[in-house]
């Protein structure tokens, strides 16, 4: 059993590149796989491994600048979720496109699983789901608009688009493990929205805490790891993951027409070019090649 910790921490790195070597070779020192991003703003990731080790990895972070009350949501795979450790630098830990927005300076407010339901269950509340299309498309709660973004960066054009909508409306928002409301919550204070909420801990969170037959929620939740997505008690999920277009898909998904892995699924067959999928099939071979050798496939997950 290896022990899964997803965190994030905005804090002000003033050379993220002089923190990548210690934290790399600490997490390699300790076994420890999956990937973490560093930027001038903080520090966001989903690491797995043995018990000790991940608790070596955190004892690491919490030395870094700022970084001494990380959090982090844990939870629990059979087998291990990560091919490998990276630790990448980038411009932002997630990505959103608005160099002002500064979670640090202000978020919206706090709701804990245990208030949430109530919260959603209020007429005067709309409930927004940041996360991109595919991840929605496979669960989120009784009531949620999905604003059917592909990437994050689509976020403040849909918002300017729709925000006529929520006039006179309390603004209540969720993503995976929080991150995003943390960054979306400080753009719609920034503009002007003033009762802004969001779910503490994520849907990840949620699920661990609060009973299933208590549940405003539906369906899974994608998770970016080998898992694919989890359930209540965040016990694993039913889904595999396409590895041409990265979506996630239902074992029955696996037996249609255009299915063919690591090619192609339902959703992207339209998508790429003949080219493209005789590329994907060469590494499909190089990937089974490497299973009849034994080894691990150290594809992108």
């Amino acid at each position: 059993m290896f022990t899964v910790a997803a965190l994030y921490h905005f804090t002000r790195f003033a050379d993220p590149a002089a923190l990548r070597g210690p934290l790399l070779d600490t997490c390699q020192a300790h076994g420890i796989s999956g990937t973490l991003l560093l930027a001038g703003e903080g520090i966001n990731g989903t690491i797995a491994g043995t018990r000790a080790g991940i608790d070596a990895v955190l004892a690491h972070i919490r030395t870094l600048p700022g970084c001494a009350d990380l959090a982090r949501k844990e939870s629990h795979a059979t087998e291990q979720p990560f091919n490998r450790m990276k630790v990448r630098l980038k411009c932002e830990i997630v990505t959103m496109g608005q160099p002002d927005v500064n979670p640090a300076e202000g978020t919206g407010t706090y709701v804990t699983p245990a208030d949430w339901n109530a919260l959603i269950q209020s007429d005067d509340v709309a409930v927004i789901d940041t996360r991109n299309d595919y991840e929605v498309a496979i669960g989120t709660f009784d009531g949620a608009i999905d604003p059917q973004t592909r990437s994050f960066g689509e976020f403040p054009a849909w918002w300017e688009a729709n925000k006529h909508r929520f006039h006179n409306k309390r603004i209540a928002m969720f993503c995976t493990g929080g991150i995003r409301c943390e960054k979306s919550t400080n753009y719609l204070r920034q503009q002007g929205v003033e009762d802004v909420y969001h779910l503490q801990g994520g849907i990840l969170k949620y699920l661990e805490e609060v009973p299933q037959d208590q549940s405003t929620w539906n369906g899974s939740c994608f998770v970016f790891d080998g898992r694919v997505s989890v359930g209540h008690g965040l016990a694993e999920g039913p889904h595999v993951l396409c590895h041409a277009c990265r979506r996630p898909l239902e074992p029955a998904d696996t037996q249609l027409p255009s299915f063919e892995e690591g090619v192609a699924c339902h959703h992207c067959v339209d998508e790429t070019t003949p080219e493209d999928k005789e590329r994907f099939r060469e590494r499909q071979r190089q990937i089974a090649l490497a299973r009849a050798r034994g080894e691990r496939h150290i594809g992108s997950l």
